[in-house]
């Protein structure tokens, strides 16, 4: 009788898992179904580099079509006219009399670490950062932005810089923070986690984990987290770039 109830037990245990698995894999192919077609189609969003206006402000985001827009002479301590780097490439120099720096190029993995090797050298100490990168790593940048904000360093973009996707987080950590007309800056949704190519669905954990470290990250900072709104409805091939008016209403620069 024992044995003939530990089979039973067994067998009704094997049968709700049995069920589990079904409606896991009916509602991963219910996704599956809802994600790609929209894979296979791309994003129908203008090229980034067309006007912008109040309401239409998404456009097509490829990191490695980004390239550096050549800045009006002496307007940028260090000009940039090569291709975007590949990871962020940092250099230290004296603008308007002032030690400052540059960040330039997409966030990498184990960037974080490089930028705090980095700033233990620089003498005298920097008060400002020059940005232009198309994003990358947010772990990497969220790290970043916090040695930003304890270095003190206020944060800047000329008019020809971009800050795309999680670069956003590196001007925030600025004490203050300068955008001027013509500069891009954007978000959109992110990935967490190892691997970047999974969908949201399939990185659920790591998604709500990660908003959770950006949103604490941009209340320390001072801002107004409801920039957030623009990023969860912008998938991840596309940017949402913000106005002058929201730049100011979500904290995102200080001052005039």
């Amino acid at each position: 009788m024992a044995r003939s109830s530990r089979n039973t037990v067994a067998s009704s245990l094997k049968w709700i898992l049995g069920l589990q698995l079904a409606f896991g894999a009916l509602m991963l192919s219910d996704d599956l179904l809802s994600v790609l077609p929209r894979i296979g189609r791309g994003t129908d969003a203008p090229e980034l580099t067309q006007p912008l206006s109040p309401g239409d402000q998404t456009r097509r985001y490829a990191p490695s079509d980004i390239n550096p827009r050549a800045p009006r002479p002496g307007t940028r301590p260090v000009p940039v006219d090569t291709d975007m780097p590949s990871r962020l490439a940092f250099q230290d120099t004296v603008w308007d009399a002032a030690p400052v720096i540059t960040l330039t190029g997409t966030i990498a993995p184990g960037d974080a670490d490089r930028f705090a090797d980095f700033l233990a050298t620089v003498d005298p100490a920097p008060e400002l950062a020059f940005l232009n990168s198309p994003g990358g790593s947010v772990m990497d940048a969220l790290a970043i932005g916090r040695q930003m904000r304890d270095a003190g360093l206020g944060t800047r973009m000329t008019e020809t810089d971009i800050c795309l996707s999680a670069c956003p987080y590196l001007l925030a950590s600025g004490t203050d923070r300068e955008v001027e007309d013509g500069a891009l800056v954007g978000v959109h949704q992110h990935y967490f986690g190892e691997n970047t190519a999974l969908p949201a669905f399939l990185a659920v954990e790591d998604i709500q984990r990660g908003q959770g470290d950006v949103m604490t990250f941009l209340d320390q900072m001072g801002i107004d987290p409801l920039v957030m709104q623009h990023a969860l409805v912008t998938p991840p091939d596309e940017i949402y770039l913000l106005t002058p008016e929201e730049l100011t209403r979500y904290r995102m620069t200080t001052g005039d």
